[in-house]
């Protein structure tokens, strides 16, 4: 009579341990139904479901084992599997996958307590739990740290709407974010990236900048917030805001573009990005001018951004061209993706305001970066913790992927 036998082993990581075991697996014509291997601070954690074939002895299996490994000063422990729970087992793969992603400056037993008890009212089952970034120090939790676990996860949530907005309110709550995905081929077969500039790709809001050496910083300040915000259309807004503009000298624009900071993370991201093989864009309601500047310092493939007119070395006010809105920004991305031969679902779109919006909405994964509260709620996905090169967390690449490259 055929047998199914879990083995767990554990104890000090060492070299052979696994060795040990699937050697008197195959002396015993064992199959391997299922293996999984951790390790955390130098412990192992081993497991084999191995179906043991009609004619072998169960109880001699466990004592080679046994042996084997007794010289490692490794403990291991058998469990009989009956045939009706392995089948039930197997009928599991069939179900819907998830990912959930928890970012912070320092993930902390509160954290994975909150997530755990959200998944589990939601009826969903934890299959693996990994850490993406790298190991965490005693001391010396900067401003700049990085913490990420990904929770994979199994079965059919009971209320999706009500378990996105408990992982939405985790994250007011526990400042930290936190995302939802579903577990699919397009999540590992992303190839393009599209980003809003100002307030995204850099860490100021050009027209800002250009309003103050215009001596009307204030003002247009004020209509940027109420356009970000969603208050005001964005045509509407920025017409009224060059308006203000008209009349300053161009011989400003290359002082305000010197002073410009990348946003963090965004120099990582895109080297990156750029190193995969991933297209990027910016796609701007800002200025072409500024948008050149940062294309050519990062490496991007695409740029599409307003164009300022200017006269006799004076800003008219008006731009040239088609205003680049939040409803340009997503035929822009659609149009881009065909080019690129990429579908939609392939699509990384990230953005902070509300005219980024249309484009988050179309991207298979739409990323509010530090946004307002309006664009936070509405996308999908937000990051307003950590730097862009979170980003790479949500895509499933961990710090040990990438750190060859620094």
């Amino acid at each position: 009579m055929r047998e199914i036998l879990l083995i767990n082993v554990s104890g000090e990581d060492k070299p052979g341990i696994t060795r040990a075991v699937s050697e008197v697996l195959v002396a015993h014509n064992c199959d391997i139904l299922d293996i999984g291997q951790a390790v955390i601070h130098d412990n192992l954690n081993l497991g084999m479901l191995a179906k043991i074939p009609e004619g072998q002895e169960v109880a001699l299996v466990q004592n080679e084992i046994f042996s084997s490994l007794n010289a490692m000063d490794t403990k291991v422990r058998f469990q009989s599997i009956s045939e009706q729970s392995y089948e039930h087992w197997v009928g599991q793969q069939g179900k819907p996958r998830h990912i959930v992603t928890l970012l912070a400056r320092r993930v902390t037993a509160e954290n994975i307590a909150r997530v755990t008890t959200i998944t589990v009212d939601q009826g969903l089952n934890i299959d693996k739990i990994t850490r993406l970034s790298g190991r965490v120090p005693l001391e010396h939790i900067d401003d700049n740290s990085k913490s990420c676990v990904e929770f994979s996860l199994r079965g059919v949530p009971s209320d999706m709407s009500a378990l996105r907005a408990s992982l939405l309110e985790m994250s007011s709550d526990m400042d930290v974010d936190v995302a939802y995905q579903e577990d699919n081929i397009y999540r590992r077969n992303r190839r393009l990236v599209v980003f809003d500039m100002d307030s995204t790709l850099i860490d100021a809001e050009v027209i800002d900048e250009l309003a103050k050496e215009a001596g009307v910083g204030e003002q247009v300040a004020a209509i940027t917030e109420s356009a970000m915000r969603g208050e005001l259309d964005f045509k509407e807004s920025f017409a009224k805001r060059m308006a203000l503009l008209k009349g300053l000298d161009e011989s400003v624009l290359e002082g305000v573009a010197e002073r410009l900071q990348l946003t963090e993370g965004a120099e990582s991201l895109i080297s990156t990005l750029r190193r995969l093989g991933y297209k990027t864009a910016i796609l701007s309601g800002g200025f072409d001018y500024f948008g050149r500047r940062i294309q050519k310092k990062l490496g991007m493939d695409y740029v599409y951004a307003n164009q300022l007119e200017i006269v006799n070395g004076k800003v008219t006010g008006n731009v040239t061209g088609e205003v680049v809105d939040g409803a340009r920004k997503a035929q822009l991305l659609r149009e881009i993706a065909e080019r690129e031969k990429v579908d939609l679902e392939q699509v990384i779109a990230v953005g902070d305001g509300a005219n980024d919006l249309p484009m988050l909405s179309i991207a298979g994964l739409g990323i509010a970066f530090r946004a307002k509260p309006l664009v936070k709620a509405t996308a999908r996905q937000s990051i307003s913790k950590l730097g862009l090169d979170g980003i790479l967390y949500l895509m499933g690449f961990s710090d040990r992927d990438t750190s060859h490259w620094e």
